[in-house]
């Protein structure tokens, strides 16, 4: 009996071992510090603040040429207002009748056949600069218009630019940071290769398609360059960029962790030469963040982003969460 109750034990066993679903590996933490719901605010308040930014530099853009155009119109416009009065008068004062006389008063036929077709150019030159005149006019009116719709469309993109730095500041404000802070600029900081922009000027939504140099992973383009840019640059320090975390960017390819350290991460904060090359680095980045499409760059407890500059960036952890022995970059 206690033989049959084991035997039957075993098989109990087997089965719920055969039907057991498979474990769930939870994707690993972000070791840098801060939650998914900062990283969240922040890429939209930096996405939101570019995106802004660069509507609003089309618009003036547009304005320049609008009034451009408008400024040549007028000078048509009153260019030809003298020639459209003289057709005025001279229709008023002979009318159809008068036409009709000069050509019966004709002392030969051709006289007559001279008559009509002076006539007939006359009036072609005149129907010629009454639509030139024209022309002139409406587009002038047009472009007045155009005008004022630009100077709305920048009001509002600066509103919207205000409310993205309002949304940064109060995301870091809620961990503790946000405070301006001295920050990292280098003005003798080399200048970057652009990155690839769509005509319009903004930047082409872009995947995690090509190799990471520093990992097996993927990158996007626009990161690839910033990275290529850098490594030009003289910063060719350890680099890793993808990798598998819970959230922010390196899992989508569009964030490089840059060491301070020759030889790799250090588990202690940066000084002496190490601190200085990260210095240099986070300045390399926010000189060229036009360039390379920068979102937002984190080094020694501060982080630079488009709409606020350099602020506090409160953290808490060890030197990877704080950014002590790395500078991080993240690409729109």
């Amino acid at each position: 009996m206690r033989q049959a109750r084991l035997v039957l034990a075993l098989v109990v066993a087997a089965l719920v071992l055969l039907v057991a679903p498979p474990a769930v590996h939870a994707a690993p933490a972000d070791p840098e510090g801060g939650t998914k719901t900062l990283r969240a605010a922040l890429e939209s308040a930096a996405k939101g603040h570019v995106e802004a930014k660069q509507k609003l530099a089309s618009s003036k853009k547009r304005q320049t040429q609008l009034k451009d155009v408008l400024k040549r119109s007028v000078a048509k416009e009153a260019l030809l207002k003298g020639r459209v009065g003289e057709i005025a008068n001279r229709s008023y004062r002979q009318g159809r009748l008068s036409t009709m006389t000069l050509l019966l008063n004709s002392a030969s036929p051709g006289s007559f056949m001279e008559r009509v077709v002076r006539l007939d150019q006359m009036a072609q030159v005149d129907a010629s600069a009454l639509d030139e005149y024209h022309d002139a006019v409406t587009t002038a009116e047009k472009a007045t218009t155009a005008i004022d719709l630009e100077v709305k469309e920048q009001k509002k993109q600066v509103t919207v630019m205000a409310k993205k730095k309002q949304q940064a500041e109060a995301a870091l404000a809620a961990v503790g940071g946000g405070a301006v802070s001295g920050g990292f600029v280098n003005v003798n900081s080399p200048a970057a290769k652009p990155a690839p922009r769509n005509s319009d000027g903004s930047w082409p939504k872009e995947g995690c398609t090509v190799n990471d140099p520093t990992t097996s992973g993927c990158i996007t383009p626009r990161l690839l360059n910033a990275y290529q840019q850098a490594q030009s640059a003289g910063f060719k320090r350890y680099t890793s960029c993808f990798s598998e975390r819970a959230s922010g960017e390196h899992p989508k390819g569009r964030a490089c962790d840059h060491s301070a350290a020759a030889g790799g991460f250090e588990n202690k904060a940066a000084t002496g030469g190490d601190k200085s090359y990260g210095d240099s680095l986070a300045a390399y980045f926010v000189k060229n963040a036009d360039e390379l499409g920068v979102m937002y760059v984190i080094w020694y407890r501060q982080i630079w982003m488009p709409s606020t500059g350099w602020r506090s960036y409160s953290a808490s952890g060890g030197p990877a969460a704080v950014h002590t022995n790395h500078v991080h970059l993240s690409i729109l």
